[in-house]
């Protein structure tokens, strides 16, 4: 299909974000924040028809809420999903998440609770660990940064709190490790997933412009580079007509500073 280059950063991140949830099958869709919220929308428009979304309350529905005001749009219910069901979901590995943590290390580690040295004074305090540590053990998570730097992709071995279990061998009891499933990290550079040797973090592609040099130069760590390597993909424009139905408001343009072009210009 004939990919679109008028297209925004956010937009190509959008499709990015929807492959984490290709070949999923029916299991609940959460795409936590708007980017991956409308990445998970695409999957189950497109190619993952059988995910389960909710109206973020709930209700399960047919078809993806679009986000913002919804005039007189009318929602396609299907069943009831309290809080009861979705844990059902997450205790029995049915959910696949993407969230956006504060920090991320080498073994996939994630914190969005404080960050500094000392967990009693620390220099930032976010939102605490929530069900972080019960998600990464309990079913497939995967990773949103709208800006990759060191800052995010610490250079010490372990974020400063550990929210989110990852596959640091220190961390985790004998047969614990096989409870953990990483997929992909997408950030405003490239895409991520941890196929690497011991589930080492590789690129497994570069943003239209971005080079590796520069993914490595914004991350505290070593990163390997997929043996297909390849530059992420641009939007269809099927896929960037159904972004922009599920997103009448353009809040997409406000995640990435500056709402930049998906091709970065040559400097």
């Amino acid at each position: 299909m004939t990919q679109a280059t008028d297209c925004t950063l956010a937009e190509l991140m959008a499709v990015a974000c929807a492959e984490a949830w290709r070949g999923n099958g029916e299991i609940l869709a959460s795409g936590i924040t708007t980017i991956p919220r409308l990445g998970a929308s695409l999957a189950k428009l497109t190619f993952e028809p059988a995910l389960l979304m909710t109206d973020s309350e709930c209700l399960l529905v047919s078809e993806p809420l679009p986000l913002g005001p919804r005039g007189d749009y009318v929602a396609k219910y299907e069943g009831y999903m309290g809080f009861d069901r979705v844990f059902e979901c997450v205790w029995g590995g049915r959910r696949h998440a993407m969230i956006g943590p504060t920090q991320i290390d080498r073994y996939g580690q994630s914190n969005l609770s404080a960050v500094g040295p000392d967990y009693h004074k620390p220099k930032l305090a976010m939102l605490g660990v929530r069900g972080l540590p019960g998600n990464n053990i309990c079913h497939a998570n995967s990773y949103f940064v709208p800006s990759h730097n060191t800052r995010v992709f610490v250079a010490s071995d372990e974020v400063d709190m550990v929210s989110g279990p990852g596959y640091n061998p220190a961390r985790l009891a004998p047969g614990m490790k096989s409870f953990v499933d990483l997929r992909l990290i997408v950030t405003n550079l490239c895409v991520m997933d941890f196929l690497g040797p011991n589930h080492a973090i590789r690129v497994k592609s570069l943003h239209p412009g971005v080079t590796f040099e520069e993914v490595q130069a914004a991350t505290g760590f070593p990163l390997l580079k997929a043996d297909d390597m390849g530059t992420t993909p641009l939007p269809t424009a099927e896929q960037l007509e159904i972004i922009r139905c599920l997103d009448p408001h353009n809040q997409r343009a406000y995640v990435i500073k500056d709402n930049p072009p998906a091709i970065k210009p040559a400097v």
